[in-house]
C-alpha cells in the first residue's frame, strides 16, 4: 500500500482557470432549454439541453444516437455547466447529431486547498454529493423524457476531471447496487460512460463489481498527478485512476476502451474536442452496435493537442 497525500484538488483549480480562457468558436452555442432539476439547502441545480443541430444526422444504422450527459471539471472546488471552454465540444457533438445535457452539481470542496488521507471523508462526501446530483438530474430527464425528446434508456454519462470521477463513481455505485443508486428506477443503467481523467474511490480495497458495468471509454495521462493515473492506497482506502481501473476491467472482462496518453498530465481532462474521433468510434461501435470492441492503446503524439489552447502542457505546467 502507498501512503500518499491526495493532491487531486490543488492544481485542479488551475486547470479550471486555464480552461475558462480557451479560444472559442466564433459562433457560440447556446442551450435550447434550461431547467431546474433539484433544490438543495444551499442552492438550486439546473441543466442545459443542447439539441442536435438542424439537419444533422441523429441516427446511426437505423438507431437513435444517445443523449450525452456532461459533468464539468474543477476539482469539486469550482466550475460551471456552461463554461465557455466546453462550447467547441458541445458544438461538435450536436453537429454530429447528438443531444448534450450539461448539468450543475454541488461543489463539496469549495473553499478547500488540500485534501489528504486524514481528510478522506471530506473528499468522499464531495464525490457522493456530485453522484447524488447526477442521479437527480438523471431522474429529471427520465421523468420529462417525452417533453425533452430524450430516450431515457439511451443516455451516456461523461465528465472531465472531477466530473469524470463522478461518472466513474456513479457507475460503480450502480454496478454494486449501493444505496446511492437506489434512487434510480429498478434495473436502470446508462448505455455508456466517457471518462476524461477519472477515478473511483473505494473504502473496501481494490475495486470490485457485483455486476457488469456499461461500456466505458477512459482517457488518462500517464503522468497525471492531480487525478492519479495509478492509485493512492492506504489500508482499505483506495483512489484508483485509469491505469489501475483498466486492470480490473480486464479481470471482469468488461466492454471498454482505454487510451493511455504517455507522458501527458492532467491536460487530458480537457481533451474532449481533440479526441472526438475516439469518442464517436466508441459510441457507434461499443454503445450503439453493442459490439464488445476492446481497445487498449498507448498514445504518444506531440501534436495531439494542436489547437487545444491553454490546456497544453506548457500553459498548464510552464514547461
Amino acid at each position: 500500500m502507498i501512503k500518499k497525500t491526495l493532491t487531486i484538488i490543488i492544481a485542479a483549480l488551475a486547470f479550471s482557470l486555464a480552461a475558462s480562457s480557451k479560444t472559442m468558436d466564433n459562433s457560440f452555442l447556446t442551450p435550447d432549454g434550461t431547467y431546474m432539476f433539484a433544490q438543495r439547502d444551499t442552492c438550486d441545480l439546473f441543466l442545459d439541453v443542447y439539441n442536435p443541430a438542424k439537419d444533422s444526422r441523429t441516427t446511426f444504422e437505423g438507431k437513435e444516437k444517445p443523449t450525452v450527459i456532461f459533468m464539468f471539471g474543477g476539482g469539486f472546488i469550482r466550475g460551471t455547466r456552461d463554461d465557455e471552454s466546453y462550447n467547441t465540444w458541445f458544438r461538435q457533438l450536436t453537429d454530429n447529431g447528438y443531444r448534450v445535457v450539461s448539468i450543475d452539481y454541488r461543489l463539496g470542496l469549495k473553499g478547500s486547498t488540500k485534501v489528504g488521507v486524514a481528510q478522506v471523508n471530506v473528499l468522499d462526501k464531495a464525490i457522493h454529493m456530485a453522484v447524488e446530483d447526477l442521479f437527480s438530474a438523471t431522474t429529471f430527464l427520465i421523468d420529462n423524457a417525452a417533453e425533452l425528446g430524450i430516450d431515457p434508456d439511451n443516455m451516456i454519462i461523461s465528465g472531465s476531471s472531477a466530473g469524470a470521477i463522478t461518472v466513474m463513481q456513479a457507475e460503480y455505485e450502480i454496478a454494486n447496487e449501493t444505496s446511492w443508486a437506489s434512487v434510480l428506477p429498478q434495473g436502470f443503467n446508462y448505455v455508456g460512460v466517457m471518462s476524461f481523467s477519472g477515478a473511483i474511490l473505494s473504502r473496501e480495497g481494490k475495486v470490485d463489481f457485483k455486476k457488469n458495468v456499461c461500456p466505458t471509454l477512459m482517457l488518462h495521462g500517464t503522468s497525471d498527478e492531480l487525478v492519479p493515473y495509478e492509485q493512492i492506497a492506504f489500508f482499505n482506502l483506495g483512489f484508483f485512476g485509469g491505469g489501475k481501473l483498466v486492470d480490473r476491467f480486464r479481470k471482469y472482462d468488461f466492454n471498454f476502451n482505454m487510451y493511455h496518453f504517455v507522458d501527458y498530465g492532467h491536460e487530458i481532462a480537457g481533451s474532449m474536442d481533440t479526441t472526438l474521433d475516439l469518442q464517436l468510434k466508441f459510441i457507434e461501435t461499443n454503445v450503439m452496435q453493442g459490439k464488445k470492441r476492446i481497445v487498449e492503446a498507448w498514445i504518444s503524439d506531440p501534436d495531439v493537442y494542436k489547437g487545444a489552447g491553454p490546456q497544453s502542457r506548457k500553459e498548464m505546467y510552464g514547461n
